[in-house]
């Protein structure tokens, strides 16, 4: 029986000191539920309030020097998919983003933080707005823990460059997925 309760214990002590899994939350929406209109986008044939969702995020991996954020539609019509939002050099100190922080002026970024260039052209969130008909379309919101503190981009660089240097230099990724359909 000792020996039974010490491997317990030993267990217990192994797994309270493994780090915790990269998570990424919101509290708009929950994994793989619905966008509200709030977070549609506002053109293209929708009406939505285009305000990004509320993301909160625990378990970063350790080295962590910034972050960065893409939310991708894999099922737009395009090929390529459609990217509806893009923020980078996210400080490492920053845990969450408040609803809103999309905004195009980048006012309600945190310090320090850029948006990249989506595809609708525009700097900022752009909402959901899949094709009136499509089967919902899903929205994956990405974020990359990274191992460097400024990506060096133009203030103009596509969502493809940026991705290839948030992959190269990612520490982790944690993600959620959300759906929108009309």
């Amino acid at each position: 029986m000792p020996l039974l309760l010490g491997a317990s214990l030993l267990a217990a002590a192994a797994a309270a000191t493994e780090p915790a899994a990269f998570t990424l939350t919101s509290g708009n929406f929950a994994p793989g539920g619905t966008l509200a209109e709030e977070q549609v986008f506002n053109g293209f044939g929708c009406t939505g309030g285009n305000v990004s969702p509320a993301l909160a995020w625990t378990g970063v991996p350790q080295g962590t020097r910034s972050f960065a954020l893409m939310v991708h539609d894999p099922d737009a019509p395009t090929g390529s998919g459609w990217w509806h939002w893009i923020i980078h050099d996210i400080p490492a100190d920053v845990r969450s983003l408040p609803a809103g922080a999309g905004a195009s002026d980048g006012s309600r970024l945190p310090a320090g933080a850029a948006h990249g260039r989506t595809d609708f052209g525009l700097l900022g969130y752009g909402g959901a707005c899949p094709p009136a008909g499509d089967p919902p379309h899903r929205y994956n919101f990405r974020l990359f823990a990274l191992k460097v503190a400024k990506l060096d981009v133009p203030a103009d660089a596509t969502a493809a460059l940026i991705g290839f240097i948030v992959n190269a230099n990612s520490l982790g990724v944690a993600e959620v997925q959300a759906t929108y359909g009309r």
